[in-house]
């Protein structure tokens, strides 16, 4: 089962991926986005969880062949099955969108089995389908022919990877909303839950103060008669 509190799990389905590359990059973290996968699926939470992972080579004509999914232990097949509920499958494709890295069965497999999400940076086929499931989907785009074509998938799963130009290692922490998908390292995620919703908690404030006419000056960032106000709005904000 996930080792991520159901604290931090609230509070990262409900703050943004912008909050959470700042606050990443504050720890020295710049590359944490995804770049090239975006999302599929429509739903008003983000999707959260840990990442169990696939990793793709080049396809080889002679080894990858129609034929190899009769095997019903192929590491592809293999993955689908064995990925924990709660979890995220992260598929390392190279960020090549040109075949698919899964299609509507698999994907009703992984709903069906509770699995939090499916991410990759290769292409998914039969997308107008996927894209009404209720499983979090981020793929690199529609693709139609098989994976076979361009995709190896080694036997050893779950091995750090590398999915839209981020490392992403196996319990890493992703965060997906409409803009993409953030990676954050499994031992910072605790204190990144509870930065990003106290900052979205600020922002809201800040907003609300630039829409009342007060200038960037002294506001955003806050300063201290700002954060000051904040504190103010917050407890009755709490006692209301």
């Amino acid at each position: 089962m996930s080792g991520l509190s159901e604290s931090a799990r609230e509070k990262l389905t409900a703050v943004s991926t912008a909050t959470l590359t700042t606050l990443l990059m504050k720890h020295g973290l710049r590359n944490r986005c995804m770049q090239g996968v975006s999302r599929l699926t429509t739903h008003d939470r983000n999707m959260v969880g840990e990442a169990f992972t696939l990793r793709n080579i080049p396809a080889r004509e002679d080894i990858d062949v129609v034929a190899a999914y009769d095997d019903y232990d192929h590491p592809q097949r293999r993955a689908i099955e064995t990925v924990p509920p709660g979890k995220i499958l992260v598929i390392d494709a190279r960020q090549d969108p040109t075949a698919a890295t899964a299609g509507n069965i698999l994907m009703t497999r992984l709903e069906v089995r509770g699995v939090a999400g499916f991410v990759s940076d290769g292409g998914v086929r039969d997308s107008s389908e996927i894209a009404e499931y209720d499983i979090p989907c981020y793929v690199s785009g529609p693709s139609a022919p098989t994976s076979l074509i361009k995709h190896h998938a080694v036997e050893e799963l779950n091995t750090p990877i590398g999915c839209g130009g981020v490392a992403v290692y196996p319990d890493d922490v992703l965060v997906g909303d409409d803009e993409g998908v953030v990676v954050i390292p499994a031992h910072l995620a605790e204190e990144i839950a509870d930065k990003a919703f106290e900052q979205e908690q600020m922002e809201a404030f800040i907003s609300q103060e630039v829409r009342g006419g007060r200038p960037l000056r002294g506001t955003y960032p806050p300063d201290a008669d700002t954060k000051a106000r904040y504190e103010e709005w917050r407890k009755e904000k709490e006692n209301s």
